[in-house]
């Protein structure tokens, strides 16, 4: 089969022909139909030898979906033709967390060696995958896989950060949103969807901010120098009771820091390298600070309906798998709206 793989540290992507891999023993094969792409496989392919831990080659792609293609002997829950969103953080299904369905944060998933698809194992940036464990797949039905691919990620992660911040988001909140990129437009939609919180989005992208009006945002603000002016200038002062930061720079975690109310909430969700200092003389009386990862299965199920609903939308582009490549170059640009899929 063909496989969209990272091989060497510091190189980019390549399609190359691979094996077609067979299930084992209460395992999974799906054909799929769809591939996410997400900054964290950049991140990833941009670390030096000596943090890159996931293995090579590897097969990219931890948002996935597909039709189950084959069954591994015993396995049950799941029929051939069904059409499946893939749960990406696999966990060990025995600890607290997995019991609760919260596998994102497994307590034994890497001790046991257990890795995510794209993130360790192989991923769904090919023409099969294998999955270890009928749980860790969702119902589609008649949502379209292209359409909804990312929402096993770009969907789940920051509706897991917004559903853990809901006692922040009563009526006559705020919640701000920097980044209004893959992640941070899904958001948007999610506030507006769940919670009655006045939202304003921030970018640095004219483009982008608006496409954060477009699905919902209430304000739009220039991420920089002037912006934590302009959030405490539209909430009389008080700051965000939210903020949701789905870059990670250290230069938007300081506009987090400097913009959240008193007894507010900011979570880290963007993986761009930067630090927040919390405590006294640091954030406001009472701010919480959180790095989610992630959500947990029933959230994913969650998300899928409030698709299916027609409540979230997520903004895609379609690549072949050729096109992989170029299409991780533009990711890396940020010359992408939206979220990037291939369909192989």
């Amino acid at each position: 089969m063909r496989a969209l793989q990272y091989r060497h540290v510091g190189s980019t992507p390549e399609v190359v022909e691979i094996d077609t891999p067979e299930p084992g023993p209460g395992e999974v094969r799906l054909r799929i139909t769809a591939a996410g792409l997400c900054h964290s496989d950049s991140f990833i392919m941009g670390l030096p030898a000596e943090q890159y831990i996931y293995g090579l080659p590897l097969t990219l792609g931890h948002e996935g979906a597909g039709i189950v293609d084959k069954l591994g002997e015993g396995t049950v829950g799941v029929s051939v033709g069904d059409s499946v969103a893939v749960y990406g953080p696999w966990g060990c299904g025995h600890c607290h967390a997995c019991a609760e369905g919260n596998e994102n944060y497994c307590t034994n998933a890497a001790a046991l060696g257990i890795a995510p698809p794209g993130l360790g194992a192989p991923g769904a940036m090919a023409e099969y995958l294998i999955v270890d464990d009928p749980r860790h797949l969702v119902p589609l039905g008649d949502l379209d896989p292209v359409e909804s691919v990312s929402l096993t990620d770009a969907g789940v992660t920051p509706y897991h950060a917004i559903k853990s911040s809901l006692a922040k988001l009563y009526p006559g909140s705020t919640a701000v949103v920097i980044g209004a990129g893959g992640l941070g437009h899904v958001a948007i939609q999610i506030l507006r969807a769940i919670t009655s919180a006045t939202v304003i989005a921030l970018d640095l992208d004219e483009k982008k901010l608006a496409l954060a009006t477009e699905v919902g945002a209430h304000q739009t603000i220039v991420s920089g120098p002037d912006a934590v002016a302009a959030i405490r200038a539209a909430t009389g002062g008080v700051g965000a009771q939210a903020v949701f930061d789905f870059v990670g720079a250290q230069s938007t975690l300081d506009i987090a820091r400097e913009a959240v109310a008193m007894d507010g909430i900011i979570q880290i969700v963007g993986i761009g390298g930067g630090i927040l200092p919390t405590g006294f003389f640091s954030t406001p009386f009472g701010a919480a600070v959180q790095a989610p990862y992630w959500g947990s299965r029933s959230e994913l199920i969650e998300v899928l309906d409030l698709a299916r609903r027609g409540a979230i939308k997520v903004y895609v582009e379609r690549f072949t798998l050729d096109e992989g490549p170029a299409a991780y170059a533009r990711l890396h640009d940020g010359t992408m709206s939206g979220r990037g899929v291939v369909v192989p």
